[in-house]
């Protein structure tokens, strides 16, 4: 019996090994382990690939949304809308800096919030949005930037999920990125990055997350330490360059499974949003709530590996927990949802596996109530 894992991060290395080889062995050749010339290479190339005037390299996705909600100096208790079928970073940082966390519900198609759901919880404490491009694809963000707009409050974009998606981004919201290892570009470590195309905001950024410094010993705002090391900026040089090629095969990955998925009745699958393109950083399903657990044990029993992304609404979570609070399309999806395993190398074989497993599954089932 294979096993066929949620991500083979071991795959992708041995692809490019003999360029990461040669990326980590200069590093260590120089000892300029903080604040190398990688990191403003980096920076560079992710400006580039994305089209926005500044990258500010950080230690992590939670820390750019962190370091944006600081720069934007919101007023104490200020309200900011995010989804509340999220990871819990979205809502960690907003309590971490004192603020308050208004949930709104998620389209069930596009896992993501709309201008409407978002509309519905708005009132005048509201001073910032979060929306989070969800699993390889943005929602609706033009629409949502107008509504930000006209409402005169500011917009971030939680896109550790969905780089790659937009290229030649020309917007004024803060656009937080991941590297952690899974994503679509991953380090070998922790890593995050912060977009923008305004240079004040950019230089107060980079500012925040070096100890607030302008210079060393000199501190101009209260800030913390979040820096990229310079090895981990240059296995990301090497894998940036390969990003593209990254996507299209986990986009050829997400056709196989549709092809091989799309007539069962008890599967919803992943819809492709018309604002953007979809880079299937996951490959996640809807299951009738009734067998998602069933189904997903069945596949664990064939070697094959799945993931619920995310099992709680975050208002479900003790930390943040609301007692007598509830959103229908969110509760929904939690019960629901199951991510398959996708990653560049995956084979078509192992996916023909895997669904023959998943039809497998249905037909035994169906035929259980049939007698």
């Amino acid at each position: 019996m294979p096993f066929i894992p949620i991500v083979d991060l071991q795959k992708q290395y041995f692809s490019l090994q003999a360029e990461i080889d040669a990326a980590v062995l200069a590093c260590l050749r120089e000892a300029q382990y903080v604040g190398g010339k990688q990191i403003q290479e980096l920076e560079k190339a992710l400006s580039n690939y994305i089209g926005m005037d500044y990258a500010i390299a950080c230690g992590n996705g939670t820390d750019a949304l962190q370091l944006c909600l600081m720069a934007l100096e919101l007023p104490p208790r200020s309200k900011i809308i995010v989804p509340a079928f999220t990871y819990i970073a979205t809502v960690e940082v907003i309590r971490l800096l004192g603020y308050e966390i208004v949930y709104a519900d998620v389209d069930p198609d596009t896992f993501q919030c709309t201008p409407e759901t978002i509309d519905a919880v708005f009132s005048p404490d509201v001073k910032a949005i979060i929306a989070v491009h969800l699993y390889g694809q943005t929602g609706n963000i033009a629409a949502i930037s107008a509504f930000a707009k006209q409402k005169g409050i500011f917009l971030i974009e939680d896109n550790a999920q969905s780089f790659g998606s937009e290229k030649n981004i020309r917007r004024n919201s803060l656009i937080t990125t991941s590297f952690y290892p899974s994503k679509n570009l991953g380090a070998y470590g922790d890593g995050g990055a912060v977009f923008t195309n305004d240079a004040s905001m950019a230089q107060k950024i980079r500012k925040l997350a070096n100890h607030g410094q302008t210079k060393k010993y000199t501190h101009e705002l209260v800030g913390i330490n979040s820096r990229l090391d310079t090895i981990q900026a240059a296995i990301l040089q090497v894998k940036l360059k390969h990003l593209d090629q990254f996507i299209a095969a986990r986009q050829q990955v997400a056709s196989w499974y549709d092809d091989a998925l799309n007539d069962i009745a008890s599967l919803h699958l992943p819809v492709r949003s018309p604002f953007s393109s979809h880079t299937f950083y996951l490959y996640t399903i809807r299951v009738r709530s009734d067998n998602r657990d069933a189904l997903q044990q069945y596949l664990f029993n064939q070697g094959i590996t799945t993931v619920v992304h995310y099992p709680q609404p975050c208002y479900r979570q003790q930390a943040y927990l609301q007692e007598n609070f509830s959103l229908m399309n969110t509760e929904l999806l939690c019960k629901s949802v199951l991510s398959l395993p996708l990653y560049p190398e995956i084979t078509k074989e192992e996916i023909q596996y895997i669904c023959k497993h998943i039809r497998l599954f249905f037909e035994n089932e169906a035929a259980s109530k049939a007698m």
